[in-house]
């Protein structure tokens, strides 16, 4: 209220120009510069003191790093781009995708962050690099818009991290690109300590309704073998793992689609 009283005061100090009110409008000015407007819990606006406020609460402006990767985002997305510069390398726009924590847009709105796991990237960067016979990636053409349109389809959890994946859906994980919380994670289909543990393989049932199916907290899954997933997603996090597979729409976009028939179409941002 006092800085408010202060600033009222600037029209009396500039038409009457008496130094000690020109002093006490421009404290005013500098002292609400420092305060810096925030969203809360509810989404309503407050103020906080940015000299006191935790570095955690501090607005990032973007980086040169940051800006190039936005750039890199909208260029990936594009399919002329994937045509022109990956024909034939999948496996290396993956890589590029995640590196770039490219989003999907899933079920018209819900924007899921590609996230690779540590050993998946790895494996698809090496695929990418020494051209290995047969561990391309496939992605199929836009008259296999579900998983069971694919030759050879099978309900069980088999992947081969060519043409079936093992995804998790994860939510509530913070600072997710796209602004929702959400990350589509795909793993390597064995070896991998970040991929699907003995009881998800066990009980995967991916075609049927998510209802029917167990969602896992972060502790769950810990204590299952995947370690660090808390850390790597926040405790707040649970998922539900599905197979995943690659295809194209009829513009030529590319889709990363998930066995129950949940789909997200890769998102200009």
């Amino acid at each position: 209220r006092g800085l408010l009283a202060l600033v009222s005061l600037t029209h009396s100090a500039m038409a009457g120009r008496r130094p000690i009110l020109r002093a006490a409008a421009g404290f005013a000015v500098c002292a609400l510069a420092a305060l810096k407007c925030a969203r809360g819990p509810a989404g309503e606006a407050t103020f906080v003191n940015a000299a006191a406020a935790p570095r955690s609460a501090a607005v990032q402006l973007p980086t040169s790093a940051s800006l190039v990767a936005r750039k890199a985002t909208m260029a990936l997305h594009d399919p002329a781009t994937r045509e022109a510069k990956y024909s034939g390398n999948l496996a290396q726009y993956l890589v590029d995708l995640h590196d770039a924590s490219a989003v999907f847009d899933f079920c018209g709105g819900m924007m899921f962050q590609l996230v690779l796991s540590d050993k998946l990237r790895s494996h698809l960067a090496r695929v990418a690099t020494d051209g290995v016979e047969g561990q391309q990636p496939v992605v199929f053409d836009a008259g296999k818009k579900r998983m069971a349109q694919m030759p050879g389809y099978g309900q069980t959890a088999d992947a081969d991290n060519v043409q079936l994946f093992h995804g998790r859906e994860v939510r509530n994980v913070p600072d997710a690109a796209g602004g929702m919380n959400f990350v589509l994670q795909l793993a390597l289909a064995s070896e991998d300590p970040e991929g699907w543990t003995r009881e998800e393989l066990a009980e995967y049932n991916g075609w049927g309704h998510d209802s029917t199916r167990t969602w896992r907290t972060w502790e769950r899954l810990e204590s299952e073998g995947v370690p660090a997933f808390g850390t790597k997603f926040g405790k707040r996090a649970f998922t539900l793992h599905h197979r995943c597979y690659w295809h194209l729409d009829n513009s030529n976009q590319i889709w990363l689609s998930a066995e129950d028939g949940c789909e997200g179409r890769l998102h200009s941002a």
